[in-house]
């Protein structure tokens, strides 16, 4: 890539007022350094702080995902996981956005829509309620948590949750591209 291409790209996060991007592996420290550029940066700007905790609640749920869920870990164990994906701040209409990508296996991706599909459809006061129901259950099965992320990004979303999978450009490698967008 030349220079070319990174001005087309800077361009790109310019006309997107993009805050915060990072693309790359994600670990532990990564995440807590990404995570300490952009509370600095939302105590710079004028945002509430309702906003501002709800949106670094929901970029920091989604940087988990990718350091416990992706499909492309360049490291073996899971006690100092580093796995890639990228992860999206913007700012459109007063509003925040936060975008995560990350690699999933195929076979997760009907578990997942069946996940999301329904928080997309319901209320505020539905996901909260469902979120204090999964508090006091058991956790869900090869879930690093209690199954409360995707319910936290969508409690703390002011419109519904946006989500894709897009088959990556190297069809032999068994994963999909998950797209999880949340508008603060």
């Amino acid at each position: 890539m030349g220079l070319a291409a990174f001005h087309r790209f800077q361009d790109l996060a310019r006309e997107q007022n993009v805050v915060f991007y990072y693309t790359g592996y994600f670990s532990q420290a990564v995440v807590t350094a990404m995570g300490d550029a952009l509370r600095q940066r939302l105590n710079q700007s004028d945002a509430a702080n309702v906003t501002r905790r709800k949106l670094f609640s929901v970029f920091m749920e989604m940087a988990q995902n990718v350091v416990h869920y992706s499909a492309d870990p360049l490291t073996e164990s899971d006690d100092h996981e580093l796995r890639r994906g990228a992860l999206w701040v913007g700012e459109r209409d007063g509003h925040f956005y936060v975008v995560c990508a990350n690699p999933i296996e195929r076979d997760k991706v009907a578990r997942m829509q069946d996940k999301l599909e329904p928080l997309r459809t319901m209320t505020n006061a539905d996901i909260k309620a469902l979120y204090k129901e999964k508090l006091r259950a058991d956790g869900e099965e090869g879930s690093k948590g209690a199954g409360l992320g995707f319910l936290t990004v969508a409690r703390d979303a002011c419109e519904p949750i946006e989500f894709d999978f897009v088959d990556e450009a190297s069809a032999n490698t068994g994963t999909t591209l998950f797209y999880l967008k949340a508008t603060i």
